[in-house]
């Protein structure tokens, strides 16, 4: 086999631009993840029954749809509706919709979680609920959350690759468009796998670390 890594070194650009891209899909799904798994988490939790069902509805449909084909129903199929998405919004969208419902499960789990003698205790004491919320639920509910929650993160990060399929330039799309221009397959690929190994593996540590920091005890 004849090996010519330099051409790992001629593309560099292209997969620079194609980790740029990765990282920006990643932060821009999460911000929009984060309030919308907020929103559907309290709408599950709502005494209003009608909300309690819609957000089910919501969680249990999007947990249940591959990534892959909310993509292309988003690019190909919302078109034939008047719905026409950029290819990286369109991403961001899809991500965005799957992201929200596993976000408000990891929220809804740490808020529940807290023994409700705790409130009660709190009310006793003279706290308003707003109080409640802010000094007693909110902080323990961060605690328990915090490393599903980066879990969550490290497992999106890695799921960006399946918006190539549609022309986002992430690092897979900008890879797979490099070892067609240069016909070297083994040099291109092994290239992109080393670099998700290289931004992933400090993430994944960093998981392991929030999972022993934040180990919840009863």
């Amino acid at each position: 086999m004849n090996l010519d890594w330099s051409i790992v070194w001629e593309y560099r650009w292209a997969f620079l631009f194609g980790v740029m891209n990765t990282v920006l899909l990643a932060v821009v799904t999460m911000l929009v993840a984060i309030p919308g798994g907020i929103v559907i988490m309290l709408m599950r939790n709502s005494p209003v029954r009608a909300l309690r069902g819609i957000a089910t509805v919501y969680v249990e449909t999007f947990r249940a749809t591959p990534l892959i084909l909310l993509v292309y129903w988003i690019f190909y199929v919302m078109p034939r509706f008047g719905v026409h998405l950029p290819p990286f919004l369109t991403g961001v969208v899809a991500l965005s919709l799957i992201v929200s419902a596993y976000n408000s499960e990891t929220f809804r789990a740490g808020v529940n979680s807290i023994r409700k003698g705790q409130s009660d205790a709190g009310l006793a004491l003279g706290m308003s609920k707003w109080q409640l919320q802010v000094k007693v639920i909110l902080p323990q509910a961060l605690r328990r959350v915090l490393p599903a929650f980066s879990n969550t993160w490290v497992s999106l990060f890695k799921d960006t690759s399946l918006v190539s399929v549609i022309a986002v330039s992430e690092l897979s799309y900008v890879s797979l468009q490099a070892r067609a221009e240069s016909f070297r397959i083994f040099e291109i690929l092994t290239a992109m796998a080393a670099i998700y190994w290289c931004l992933g593996y400090p993430q994944a540590k960093l998981v392991d670390w929030l999972n022993r920091k934040y180990e919840v005890k009863e």
